[in-house]
């Protein structure tokens, strides 16, 4: 129960890391409480909201933000940008061929995809751990998620 919150912010980052590393090592599930959202985010494959002991939703954190199933969930997800949440799995085309693309991991954020389109201004080509591509992100697709995010606000 909320194991790194009183914490400081470089530790606590640190620690969020090792856990994350364990987990993909180790592959056993993990149940993490946070009252910390963003850390919720950051760790978590499947997050639940409750409220007053009852579970309002549970599901990918990018489903919870982008799809709130309550007034509450929506409420607590309100200034959460979605392009911290919105994985490249979610918003990838089909693969295309580009010689000397860069590759990305499904899991990785709109956010962590950006500079890396800024410094090519090519499509990205997501791989899967074995190192298929399975799809591509552009900028199109990034925009999209980035217009979703400035229409909220």
């Amino acid at each position: 129960d909320e194991p790194f919150s009183a914490l400081d912010p470089l530790i606590r980052s640190r620690l969020q890391d090792e856990l994350i590393r364990l987990q993909r090592e180790l592959r056993r599930t993990i149940v993490f409480i946070t009252h910390d959202f963003a850390e919720a985010i950051r760790l978590g494959d499947r997050i639940a909201v409750m409220k007053d002991g009852v579970f309002e939703q549970i599901g990918a954190p990018e489903d919870v933000v982008a799809r709130p199933a309550t007034p509450y969930v929506e409420a607590f997800t309100r200034d959460v940008p979605q392009s911290k949440v919105v994985r490249a799995r979610t918003i990838m085309a089909a693969p295309q061929h580009v010689a000397g693309a860069r590759s990305i991991g499904p899991d990785d954020t709109v956010d962590q995809l950006i500079p890396l389109l800024l410094l090519d201004h090519e499509p990205l080509v997501v791989r899967d751990p074995d190192g298929v591509a399975i799809g591509s992100v552009g900028i199109e697709q990034v925009r999209s998620v980035l217009t979703a995010v400035s229409a909220s606000s």
